[in-house]
């Protein structure tokens, strides 16, 4: 575990993933106190909010990671911020950014972290001076990518070794963690584990829906046409995904009408999303708010808390790495 640990300056190299309103200052500080590494998630916050979110952390932590969304209204004025107030990392999410925006985040003097969805993103983000990847497959929640996990790994992990690289989507469990860690990579991020656990603010029906829920019940949203290209979204199913459908069907007559452009109909799209899952975190609107989850919800049955979860995933590693050991013969 050293080079994740050296690299987010923690105890245990797993990253609490950023889940928009659910990865608040609450949730980073208890992720952080227990050994690992918290993210804020900025989505589209107001800039004054996100400072002051900042602001707060600073008083008791001084190392932990902001999520930026490059495809947020607030983008820009966000990457300002974390590069003001000197953030510890930063962390480039929703599409790829520039490589100007990741020389300008390492400028400030934070360690940068790029997601990537497939091999061809890992490349280029390594090629634009990125200081670590985090590699997820298509089993994560909320903005997903096209590849799973397991193909990913063999793609890009097994290839890629001089830069630290976490893994994310569909890991719930220590002995996954272990397992990972013996490919070689440098940690993991978990967001669905997170959710439940006694420190995230979530509304409780929230909590519950994930309870609940199957793995096959985390579905990714179709894209209907290619004249409006929509990054898939993995949500628990309800009424708000059939609205979601709904919705691209009308924001495509729209367009071929010329009554918008792409440009305002994918604003529409994660003007939908941003709404909906403030509705179902804060509200506790499981019906028609949106669930974004991973696959991994199927593995997740109940609420602790974050130590109690991290001392989890810590002792099962330990009792599966005596396992491997025995059947290695050593």
């Amino acid at each position: 575990m050293a080079k994740g640990n050296k690299f987010l300056s923690t105890r245990v190299p797993i990253m609490c993933g950023a889940m928009t309103w659910v990865s608040d200052v609450h949730l980073v500080r208890a992720v952080n106190r227990a050994g690992a590494f918290g993210v804020l998630a900025s989505g589209n916050m107001p800039p004054e909010q996100l400072e002051s979110n900042i602001d707060e952390l600073k008083k008791t932590d001084k190392i932990f990671g902001v999520n930026l969304i490059t495809i947020a209204p607030n983008f820009q004025n966000h990457l300002e911020i974390v590069c003001r107030k000197k953030v510890s990392h930063i962390i480039f999410a929703g599409s790829y950014p520039k490589a100007s925006e990741v020389k300008k985040a390492k400028d400030s003097g934070a360690k940068v972290l790029c997601f990537a969805p497939t091999q061809q993103i890992a490349d280029r983000m390594v090629s634009f001076g990125a200081d670590g990847i985090i590699l997820e497959g298509s089993e994560a929640g909320g903005h997903i990518g096209p590849v799973s996990t397991v193909v990913l790994i063999q793609q890009f992990l097994f290839e890629m070794r001089e830069i630290p690289i976490f893994i994310a989507g569909g890991i719930a469990s220590g002995k996954m963690v272990l397992h990972l860690l013996l490919m070689g990579a440098a940690g993991v991020q978990m967001g669905t584990r997170f959710v439940l656990s006694k420190e995230c603010t979530a509304h409780q029906k929230f909590k519950e829906a994930f309870i609940r829920a199957q793995a096959r019940d985390a579905m990714a949203t179709p894209q209907f046409d290619s004249a409006l290209p929509v990054i898939p979204v993995r949500a628990l199913k309800n009424k708000g995904m059939k609205n979601f459908a709904k919705l691209q069907l009308e924001l495509l007559k729209k367009l071929e009408e010329g009554k918008i452009d792409r440009t305002q109909a994918q604003y529409e799209v994660e003007k939908y999303w941003v709404g909906s899952l403030l509705r179902a975190v804060q509200e506790g609107d499981v019906e028609f708010g949106s669930l974004m989850a991973g696959q991994s919800v199927g593995l997740v049955k109940e609420i602790k808390s974050v130590k109690e979860i991290i001392d989890e995933i810590l002792n099962d590693m330990e009792e599966e790495l005596v396992k491997v050991k025995k059947m290695l013969g050593n």
